[in-house]
Order: C-alpha cells, then structure tokens, then sequence
C-alpha cells in the first residue's frame, strides 16, 4: 500500500462520531479548509444541492444546539459543547439532477449532501477535528433561526470541535463477507 491509500485509509478508520467537545475555538483556517472539502465534493449532474451555514457565534450556537437536544429521549446535549455547528441546507438541484431523481425515483440531492457531509467530517479529521452528524433536530426552529427561507429545508447539522480525548472506540462492524459479494447479489 502506498503511502496515501495509508494515511487515508488511518483516517477513515480513526474517525469517529464525537459527542464531547473541549471548549478551545476551531481556527478559522481550519474551518475554511474544510468547507472547501465540501465545497469540492461531486454530486449528480454538478448540481451542488447544498448551501453551508456556519454556526460560532456562542448565543446562535447555544440555540441551535437546543433544537437537536430531546430530555425525553436524552439525546444530543453534548451538541452545546461543540464549538462549531455546520447546518446543511438543502438546494434546488438542476434540471438534469431533477430529471435523474424522477426517472430513477432516487433524491439525488440527499445522495449528494449525504457525500459532501463525509467530506466534512473526514477533512475535520484531517485537521484533528472530531466531528458529529446530527439528523435529529427540530426543523422549523432551526429555519426560524437561521433565517433559511421556508422553501428550503436543513438536512444536517455536523458539530465540529477539538475532541474531548483521544480515546478510539472500536468500531463494530458486520464482517466484510456479510456486506460485500462479487459479480451478484449472495
């Protein structure tokens, strides 16, 4: 193995969902870059259904992280850690993505957040990051928030942050003989 297949396949295998955040800021810089990798991200027909809002500022941050938290459930609290929250909102896809999504009956644009969204917490990784996909939060107070008009919809919020510890979990995967057949389904 070459020494890039290496240190991205060390990535992939370090990274992690984090749920506790150490409370120094994430430098700008480092933000950028990963927005970048997202930025840079492939979608069906070049779509790029996705706009990014960062979140940093302590008073909107805490808010947002309100609307993942459920006390009934008891999830999501760690999200008022994280110093940075990156909200996904979902785009208005092109007319041949559009198309695609009809003929084919698949919401590309969801497959194309769904991989911009690994760009983002594997380039967080990269720069020592630890990351967290959220799909639980309430919707219309995040638009009411945000001010993300009504016609769009925010998909995903990924808290970022310097985590908490080093620790590793072992990641407990089905075997790949489970997952993975050669030239047909078995």
């Amino acid at each position: 193995m070459n020494i890039i297949s290496t240190q991205f396949q060390q990535l992939v295998v370090n990274r992690q969902s984090d749920r506790a955040y150490k409370t120094a800021p994430v430098e700008k810089e480092k933000i950028n870059r990963i927005l970048e990798a997202a930025r840079l991200a492939p979608s069906a027909c070049n779509a790029q259904p996705w706009k990014f809002i960062v979140v940093d500022n302590p008073e909107i941050k805490s808010k947002l992280a309100d609307t993942t938290s459920s006390k009934m459930l008891g999830i999501n609290h760690f999200t008022k850690q994280a110093p940075v929250h990156i909200v996904i909102v979902m785009e208005e896809a092109n007319f041949t993505s559009n198309l695609g999504s009809l003929v084919k009956r698949k919401h590309f644009p969801l497959i194309d957040i769904g991989i911009a969204a690994e760009h983002i917490c594997l380039a967080a990784a990269a720069e020592g990051l630890g990351s967290c996909m959220i799909g639980w939060f309430d919707e219309a107070a995040v638009k009411k928030l945000l001010s993300i008009p009504k016609s769009k919809r925010p998909i995903l919020i990924i808290t970022i942050g310097y985590p908490e510890n080093d620790i590793r979990k072992d990641k407990r995967r089905k075997p790949i003989e489970e997952i993975v057949s050669f030239n047909a389904y078995k």
